[in-house]
């Protein structure tokens, strides 16, 4: 496995215009880079906040005929009960946890960082947010779903983000992560944190896509949840 091995380039980054008190770190798909979602994000930026788009290392992909590209861990398949990968999704999330921690150093606490993806970027940054000591701002979690589900105790979690707000979004035409694959993983969620903080968007017509209404829907959540402190 010499693709995990390889040091992804620096990510994309969309400064504040001001001093940054606020940061989102954001999670691209299978494939993609963190260019896209940079440009995406500049689209919809607050001053006071720091937007990072990190780049996946490259590795060969079970789901693409071993075939080496931008992947967080590697998918097997896509049908709810494919077989994971647990040591790769529990590797990467831990990368994760150290981006968050590098903002943290920089001088932004942990609750003022909203992580965030799209599919399956999404689906990592969901686990993270589960799984961390890092109290959190909230997760906006695109076209995605949550891995490792049985992983997780029934019932609530009782980690430091069991209050957590999230911002989950789907397009009802989507092909490749299903609609019912978002619908499953919002029902899980509401049972492991507060489900009032919990928001379900579906979009018709979307395909395992954005568009602009959603961007304004991802803006409107990190404009509430990391409001400017000055």
């Amino acid at each position: 496995m010499c693709g995990n091995n390889m040091s992804a380039p620096l990510p994309a980054i969309v400064p504040a215009a001001r001093k940054a008190t606020a940061a989102v770190i954001f999670l691209h798909g299978l494939g993609d880079t963190g260019h896209g979602w940079s440009e995406a994000l500049a689209g919809i930026k607050s001053p006071h906040v720091k937007y990072i788009c990190p780049h996946a290392p490259v590795m060969p992909v079970s789901l693409n005929m071993n075939m080496a590209m931008p992947s967080w861990f590697d998918i097997i398949g896509l049908s709810p009960d494919s077989q994971e990968d647990e040591a790769g999704i529990k590797k990467a999330a831990e990368n994760v946890k150290a981006l968050i921690d590098q903002e943290v150093k920089n001088g932004i606490p942990s609750n003022r960082i909203i992580l965030g993806g799209f599919s399956q970027g999404g689906a990592l940054s969901l686990y993270t947010a589960l799984t961390t000591q890092q109290k959190l701002a909230g997760v906006v979690a695109l076209s995605c779903w949550l891995p490792l589900r049985a992983s997780f105790p029934q019932g609530p979690i009782s980690g430091v983000n069991k209050e957590i707000a999230v911002l989950q979004c789907h397009g009802d035409c989507d092909p490749l992560v299903p609609l019912m694959f978002g619908s499953l993983t919002v029902e899980k969620l509401k049972s492991m944190i507060n489900p009032a903080n919990v928001t379900f968007r579906t979009y018709s017509g979307m395909m395992h896509s954005s568009c602009i209404e959603e961007m304004m829907d991802v803006k409107q959540f990190i404009d509430k949840h990391l409001p400017p402190v000055d």
